[in-house]
């Protein structure tokens, strides 16, 4: 298995939080009012704001080739969790006001404000998608791609979201997955599959233990 590190494995979605993985701002400051007056716009971010809870499988895929897998769990407000395979030793969760990730191979303990994040527009869709969101035109109707980023502070990060329509979700369209671009144009993809909503997920699935005073659960 290929060496795992925090800088390599998730870098761009925990953006503004690493020196050297600053996203960069692709979108035009005028962007987000076109956007708010589009239907397809409105029906996605809808969609986002109907997810209660979401449990699904997601694999995340840089630049290079190079995957790893886990579990992610997601509960509103600001809740999410992603458990990667075993042999990866992270773990990154957020417990609504900050992100975490644990380091336990090295016993490292690093965290940032959500807000900080572009991942703050997937957590926090009445804030972050409607304001700063712009509609990317796609050639299958039944898909929806938005790109979030706020103008006045790129350090932030720029992420762009991925719906499908699908019956079975909330609002109509499933987030299928996104994507996170670093300062230096390396990507991160991470993509969904076996998604469920509104799931039953302890608030204790946010907590985590501390490597640096006992051992990994």
């Amino acid at each position: 298995m290929m060496k795992i590190t925090p800088k390599s494995i998730f870098r761009p979605v925990l953006a503004g939080a690493l020196s050297v993985a600053l996203p960069v701002g692709l979108l035009a400051p005028a962007a987000p009012a076109a956007a708010a007056n589009d239907p397809r716009f409105d029906q996605a971010v809808a969609a986002l704001r109907a997810i209660s809870t979401l449990r699904a499988n997601f694999t995340q895929t840089d630049q290079n080739g190079q995957r790893v897998t886990g579990v992610l769990s997601l509960k509103r407000p600001g809740k999410i969790r992603f458990e990667y395979e075993k042999g990866a030793n992270l773990l990154i969760v957020g417990n609504g006001s900050s992100l975490t990730l644990i380091d336990y191979e090295v016993k490292q303990v690093s965290r940032w404000p959500i807000k900080n994040s572009p991942l703050g527009a997937l957590l926090d869709p009445n804030r972050d998608v409607g304001k700063y969101g712009r509609l990317i035109p796609t050639t299958n109707p039944d898909v929806i791609s938005i790109e979030v980023r706020d103008p006045k502070k790129p350090e932030f990060g720029v992420i762009t979201l991925i719906m499908v329509k699908s019956g079975a979700a909330p609002g109509g369209y499933e987030l299928a997955s996104w994507v996170a671009l670093d300062a230096q144009n390396q990507r991160t993809t991470v993509r969904l599959s076996g998604q469920q909503y509104g799931v039953a997920i302890p608030d204790s699935t946010f907590r985590y233990r501390d490597p640096r005073t006992t051992a990994r659960p």
